[in-house]
C-alpha cells in the first residue's frame, strides 16, 4: 500500500501502531500472535429461489475476506426486498447475461482495485455496459470526509471507471488486521498489530436499500 494512497490521519494511525509494535518487540513486551494463514473464504451464496428470473449479481474481489462479508450483507439486504440474488467472487467469472443488474465491488491494494477485479471488468466490459451496474469499494485508508481523502478514494476506481457506465459508486470502510499488516510490515511486527474493524454494516444495508429502486428504474 503506497503512502500516496493513505490519508495523513490513517497513515499516522497505522504508523503509530507499527512503531508501538516495534517498541514492544524490542522490549520483549507482548506476545506475537501467529498470523492466520488458512485459505480466505470467498463464498458463492444464493438468495431467493434459484429458478427465479430477474436475478441480480453481486460480484466481488476480496483479498482477505472483509469485502466478501460486505458482499454477502448486500445480498442479504436485497433478499429482504424480495429480490433473488447471487453473490459470487470474480474468480468464478459469472456470466453477466444471466442477470438483470450487477453490483461489482473490490478491496483496495496499493491504491487501486484488486487486479482480478480490474481484469474481470476488462473481460466483461461489453456485457457490463448492457445492464445497470453499481460499484462498491472497500478500503482502510482515506476514510475522512476532507477533500483530500475524498479525492483519494475517488482515484481507487480510476482503472475501471472509464470502462463502465455505473449508476452509482460507494466507498465502505473495511478492516485492518494482522493479515493486512503482513502486506506492509515485517512478519514479527505484523503479528503484534491488533484488528481494527471500521466496517459499518448499517451503512451497507442503507446504501443497498436505496440503490435497488435506481437499478430497477434502469431495467424498466
Amino acid at each position: 500500500m503506497s503512502h500516496k494512497s493513505v490519508s495523513r490521519r490513517n497513515f499516522l494511525k497505522i504508523g503509530c501502531l507499527a512503531t508501538a509494535a516495534a517498541s514492544m518487540a524490542v522490549c520483549g513486551v507482548g506476545a506475537a500472535i501467529p498470523i492466520d494463514e488458512s485459505e480466505v473464504d470467498l463464498p458463492s451464496t444464493f438468495f431467493g429461489g434459484k429458478n427465479m428470473s430477474n436475478r441480480i449479481l453481486v460480484v466481488y474481489a476480496s483479498g482477505l475476506g472483509s469485502t466478501a462479508e460486505i458482499a454477502v450483507e448486500i445480498g442479504k439486504t436485497l433478499e429482504t426486498q424480495g429480490i433473488p440474488v447471487d453473490v459470487r467472487p470474480v474468480r468464478e467469472n459469472p456470466q453477466i447475461a444471466d442477470y438483470q443488474a450487477v453490483l461489482l465491488g473490490s478491496a483496495v491494494r496499493h491504491g487501486n482495485w484488486l487486479p482480478e477485479a480490474v481484469e474481470f471488468v476488462k473481460t466483461n466490459q461489453h456485457a457490463l455496459n448492457d445492464v445497470p451496474v453499481a460499484l462498491f469499494t472497500v478500503h482502510i485508508t482515506n476514510l475522512g470526509n476532507d477533500p483530500a481523502s475524498t479525492q483519494a478514494r475517488h482515484s481507487f476506481v480510476d482503472q475501471v471507471r472509464s470502462l463502465l457506465h455505473a449508476v452509482d459508486e460507494v466507498y465502505f470502510a473495511g478492516k485492518f488486521d494482522r493479515r493486512g499488516a503482513a502486506l506492509m510490515l515485517p512478519d514479527l511486527l505484523a503479528r503484534l498489530i491488533p484488528t481494527m474493524d471500521f466496517r459499518n454494516f448499517k451503512t451497507v444495508r442503507s446504501w443497498t436499500e436505496n440503490l435497488y429502486p435506481l437499478l430497477a428504474k434502469q431495467v424498466d
